[in-house]
C-alpha cells in the first residue's frame, strides 16, 4: 500500500458526496489518518485460565446474491420488517418464514457441511456522486450497487477468564443497533477500519487509501445463561466484562466475531442500508447470528478454543 502523509489533502481520497436528504453526511465520513490509534478492537489481557484458540468457519462471501429485508430473529414472520437488505452467508433458508425445524432442515453455503448456521447483516452499497443511482425496489430510501464484501471472516474466540463451552442448539444472537440514531446509541456496536489500519477503529465512514480496503468488524456478546433468545434478544447472551469475566449466572460460550472487508470507491459514496430514519448512518451497523452447527461440529470449535488452537 503506497504510504500517504496525515496531512495528505481531501482530494486524495476523492471528493465525490453521495449525501441526500436521506443520508450519510459529510460528518458521518473521516479520513483513517484524524483516527486516532485505539484498541477498541482489542480483546481483554488473557488471564490464567484464559481459552486462546480460534475456529474459524469458511461459508463464502455470498457468492449466491442471497438478499433479503427480513429479520428472523427481531421480527419472525413478518416480511420486510427491516426496510433494509440484509446479505446472507451459511444458512440458505433464512428469512421471515424461517422455523428451526426448516433452518435444521436446509442447505448452507459453509464448507464444513455441519455449519448451517446463519449469518448476516445490512449490505453495504455505492452510489454515484447525486446520492442517487440503481434503487431498492422494495425500499426506495436505500439506493445504489450492493457491494458484495472481498472477504467475509467468521472467526470464533475463546474467554479471557475461562474456557468456553457450547453454544445452546438455534441459539440468537445479535450486536449493534439498527435503530442507533433513534435509540440515543444505544446498544451501539459499529467498528469501522481500513486494512492496514487495524489499530484505528471508528463509528464512522472510513475513507481509505489508495490499496487499502474499508473493514467491518463485529463481535458478538459471548455470556450465555443457557436459553436460546430473550424477549428484547439480548438478556440471554451479554457481553464479559472489562476484564472478560461473564457476570453470575452466565458461562462463557465461543465468542464470534464477523469481519467484513471490502474493494470501496474512493470518496464519500458508500453507505450502509438502514431504517429510512436512521439516515444511513455508520452507527447503525449491525449483524445477526443463528447457531445451526451440529453437535459434534460445535464440540470440535470448544475443543479447539479450550485447547489453544487455530482451527
Amino acid at each position: 500500500m503506497p504510504p500517504v502523509p496525515p496531512d495528505a489533502p481531501e482530494d486524495e481520497f476523492g471528493n465525490e458526496d453521495c449525501t441526500d436528504e436521506l443520508g450519510p453526511f459529510a460528518q458521518d465520513f473521516v479520513s483513517i489518518f484524524e483516527v486516532e490509534p485505539n484498541n477498541l478492537a482489542d480483546s481483554p489481557a488473557p488471564g490464567a485460565n484464559a481459552s486462546t484458540g480460534t475456529f474459524v468457519s469458511d461459508c463464502g462471501t455470498n457468492e449466491n446474491e442471497k438478499f433479503n429485508s427480513d429479520n428472523l430473529i427481531a421480527a419472525p414472520g413478518k416480511v420486510n420488517a427491516a426496510e433494509h437488505t440484509h446479505g446472507h452467508v451459511g444458512n440458505l433458508d433464512t428469512n421471515a418464514g424461517s422455523t428451526d425445524e426448516s433452518l435444521l432442515a436446509a442447505g448452507t453455503t459453509c464448507e464444513n457441511q455441519a455449519d448451517k448456521s446463519s449469518y448476516y447483516w445490512p449490505v453495504l452499497r455505492v452510489r454515484n456522486a447525486d446520492g442517487n443511482g440503481a434503487e431498492d425496489d422494495t425500499n426506495a430510501h436505500n439506493t445504489g450497487e450492493i457491494l458484495r464484501p472481498a472477504s467475509v471472516l467468521l472467526e470464533f474466540r475463546g474467554n479471557a477468564q475461562s474456557d468456553v463451552v457450547a453454544m445452546p442448539p438455534l441459539l440468537k444472537v445479535l450486536t449493534g443497533n439498527s435503530k442507533a440514531e433513534t435509540n440515543d446509541n444505544a446498544n451501539t456496536n459499529a467498528k469501522w477500519t481500513c486494512s492496514g489500519f487495524e489499530d484505528r477503529i471508528t463509528d464512522k465512514y472510513p475513507l481509505c487509501p489508495r490499496g487499502s480496503q474499508v473493514v467491518r468488524i463485529a463481535d458478538f456478546p459471548s455470556c450465555s445463561d443457557g436459553n436460546t433468545d430473550s424477549a428484547n434478544h439480548r438478556d440471554h447472551i451479554v457481553f464479559p466484562d472489562e476484564t472478560g469475566a461473564c457476570p453470575e449466572g452466565t458461562q462463557a460460550v465461543p465468542q464470534l466475531r464477523i469481519t467484513l472487508s471490502y474493494d470501496v470507491p474512493r470518496g464519500r459514496v458508500f453507505a450502509l442500508d438502514a431504517f429510512p430514519a436512521e439516515l444511513h448512518s455508520p452507527r447503525t451497523d449491525h449483524n445477526d447470528f443463528i447457531n445451526v452447527m451440529s453437535e459434534d461440529l460445535m464440540n470440535e470449535v470448544v475443543s479447539c478454543i479450550n485447547s489453544g488452537r487455530n482451527c
